[in-house]
């Protein structure tokens, strides 16, 4: 009976979250599992403790990451980024897609993946209407992906909230998920560049540059060049404070002070950037470590745990389980069920990226495995972007496989290395 429960509580908490369609429906979902998994005693108040003693640090961290990038947007950082592409559509599509990828890739790096697929996909899509008044329809798709897979597995461990709440609880800090993340989302991007320049190999084959002419941009004012100094401050920061053992929530805090104070100083209202801050993941993220403890006791991390303890190749195990069970429950829940299957299976370092690599690249094999997809595919739609479950799905596949398995390869070489 207590599986039952658990299990409803995370249905509750992924039906809600997914199936409406409203701004407020990730907080709901994850509250109204949170009282199912207490009304029928899954987790108590300890368990609610345990969540708030844990989860404090990353969340502050994820807030201030999403008020940097809000700060960015408001003071038109991300109209530059489009405008850097203009000139790429002066030749073969080809060469602005790559421009794309790169650019969407880099913003998913140093801000965090759903901002820059958020962000970025209806600036693109805005480019490529006006650069290609006649041929958008051909190319607009083929872009569309390149942001969306760009933001595959994240290089540091800031530009993902759940492998930060997943770090933070493994004991990994910046420095030493930076080390072995970066090689492998590089390859990882290589990969699914390669795979998707080849699935859409007809559209971008097309040889003709662009009609259209991007409008001049107004000068950003100053401030944006501050907030981009309070960015790059921030990444040399991370590192170096992280060295000593500092908290990396203390400079992300002062980052978002930055960028709050150079937003205002140009005029743009701290409650506009406060918009700009997805405040529903929060109570989200907290919810889902309820849940996951729920199933948890039920069960379900010791049914984990003896997978991942009994197989002989431990990292490709606990990848492709992480990537299926992300697609399938989405990637939230099954972190953190997979973060506590790990730690009961005895596992380190290695096995808790390997879980994450899984759980970042999982969600792009069906719509239903992140919150970023369905927000890309429902802003794609108000953009009257069609693009099919079939389609999604297929991509994924293709894109997927390659990408996860070309990672977990370059992982389980960076783990040798670092070993020696």
């Amino acid at each position: 009976m207590e599986l039952v429960f658990a299990v409803l509580a995370l249905a509750v908490t992924v039906g809600v979250a997914l199936g409406w369609s409203h701004r407020a429906a990730p907080a709901v979902g994850g509250l109204a599992g949170v009282a199912v998994a207490i009304a029928s005693g899954a987790v108590g108040s300890a368990e609610l403790e345990a969540t708030g003693r844990v989860l404090w640090r990353p969340l502050v961290t994820i807030t201030s990451v999403m008020a940097m990038t809000a700060a960015a947007r408001e003071l038109g950082l991300f109209e530059r980024l489009a405008a850097l592409i203009e000139p790429r559509t002066r030749g073969p599509v080809r060469h602005a897609f790559r421009v794309v990828f790169v650019l969407s890739a880099l913003s998913s790096a140093v801000l965090s993946n759903d901002a820059a697929v958020l962000v970025l996909t209806p600036a693109v899509i805005a480019l490529l209407r006006t650069v290609y008044p006649k041929r958008h329809p051909k190319f607009v798709v083929a872009f569309a992906f390149a942001v969306f897979y760009a933001a595959g597995v994240a290089p540091l461990v800031v530009g993902n909230p759940m492998n930060l709440v997943v770090a933070e609880r493994a004991g990994i800090g910046f420095n030493v998920y930076a080390v072995r993340m970066i090689p492998v989302a590089v390859a990882g991007w290589l990969t699914a560049y390669l795979v998707l320049a080849r699935v859409f190999r007809e559209p971008l084959a097309d040889q003709s540059p662009a009609l259209g002419a991007w409008p001049e941009l107004v000068p950003v004012p100053r401030a944006a060049w501050l907030v981009v100094l309070a960015l790059v401050a921030v990444l040399v920061a991370y590192p170096v404070v992280s060295f000593v053992d500092g908290p990396l929530w203390l400079v992300a805090c002062a980052g978002a002070a930055a960028c709050l104070v150079a937003a205002w100083s140009a005029g743009v209202r701290p409650s506009a950037v406060a918009a700009g801050v997805s405040w529903e993941i929060l109570p989200f993220l907290a919810s889902v470590l309820v849940v996951a403890t729920a199933l948890e006791h039920a069960g379900v991390v010791d049914a984990l745990a003896r997978a991942y303890r009994e197989t002989a190749a431990p990292l490709p195990t606990i990848a492709g389980l992480a990537a299926l069970g992300s697609a399938l429950l989405n990637n939230h829940p099954m972190a953190l069920l997979s973060a506590m299957a790990i730690e009961r299976a005895g596992g380190g370092t290695a096995e808790v990226l390997a879980s994450l690599v899984g759980g970042d690249l999982g969600p792009r094999l069906l719509p239903i495995g992140s919150l970023a997809g369905l927000l890309w595919l429902s802003t794609l739609r108000r953009a009257g972007v069609s693009i099919s479950f079939g389609q999604f799905a297929r991509t994924g596949v293709l894109v997927t496989v390659p990408s996860l398995a070309v990672s977990v390869a370059v992982l389980w070489l960076v783990t040798l290395v670092t070993r020696l």
